[in-house]
């Protein structure tokens, strides 16, 4: 256990498991919604928003985090909008929106003389550039979505499996979408700094889909997607230190394992 108390002991290493939790908490319970309503890739979309958002806000010497939060908030809203046009599907409007961003953004460095850029960093994600302030982001989300899921556990319920009864009974379906996508953006745009663009959104999906092999009650898959979601990201973060493998490539492939394992499992033992 000796290397798990020396991985504990570096700074940057601890605000990597706490920020990484928190986010995990909020991409479990945001994905459950998002896979149930086959909306899962809007979180692949979104992550590749960011990444030309934190490209384009590093050429132009801004913040890239602060840079891409609204950035990526009004390619949520664009995504919804394009969603409801019968001209454009949304799965139609998601590959748009991903193929166009990391054009943009690989565009807008490549074309950059003088600045220095990590693109693995932004790709792949990096743990050495997760700071406090990103922990308090990830505290402050982590606190609304909780308290949404407290607070209108039976609205997401009835909004996630029939959209049209939950309109007929008076919910406000529209906002709750909105606040799914904002959700869904600090998620992505958060988490980018840990498991990269191109594997932030398997946070969102794969701890849904292993918790689905457990149970089929909703309120269980919340709860074991939660749990599931922590222990994989966790368990990722230490083996990515124990044999100085990406982080993010090392808890998406713990969250694969897991899923086969699992999947083999119920076949085997049986439902």
């Amino acid at each position: 256990m000796n290397w798990l108390f020396e991985m504990l002991s570096y700074s940057f290493m601890q605000r990597a498991l706490i920020a990484g939790i928190l986010i995990s908490i909020c991409a479990a319970l945001t994905g459950v919604s998002l896979v149930l309503r086959k909306n899962s890739m809007i979180g692949d979309g979104l992550s590749h928003t960011a990444f030309g958002a934190f490209a384009i806000a590093t050429v132009l010497n801004f913040t890239p985090i602060w840079f891409a939060i609204p950035v990526v908030i009004i390619a949520s809203f664009f995504v919804l909008k394009l969603s409801g046009n019968k001209k454009i599907n949304g799965d139609a409007a998601i590959a748009l929106l991903s193929a166009s961003s990391l054009a943009i953004g690989t565009m807008a460095i490549s074309l950059t003389k003088g600045v220095n850029i990590d693109l693995n960093s932004y790709l792949f994600g990096s743990v050495l550039s997760i700071g406090w302030s990103d922990v308090w982001l990830s505290l402050g989300l982590t606190a609304v979505v909780v308290l949404l899921y407290v607070f209108a556990h039976n609205r997401i319920f009835a909004i996630t499996f029939d959209e049209d009864f939950a309109k007929a009974i008076g919910i406000k379906t529209n906002v709750y979408d909105v606040i799914f996508a904002i959700i869904c953006s600090l998620v992505v745009v958060i988490g980018m700094r840990l498991l990269g663009a191109l594997l932030i959104s398997s946070l969102i999906i794969f701890p849904t889909l292993i918790a689905m092999q457990f149970s089929k009650s909703f309120g269980r898959v919340v709860v074991y997607a939660v749990l599931i979601s922590m222990i994989n990201f966790a368990l990722g973060l230490a083996v990515s230190y124990l044999i100085t493998s990406p982080t993010g490539a090392t808890v998406v492939i713990v969250n694969l394992i897991a899923l086969v394992i699992v999947y083999a499992l119920r076949k085997i033992i049986g439902k």
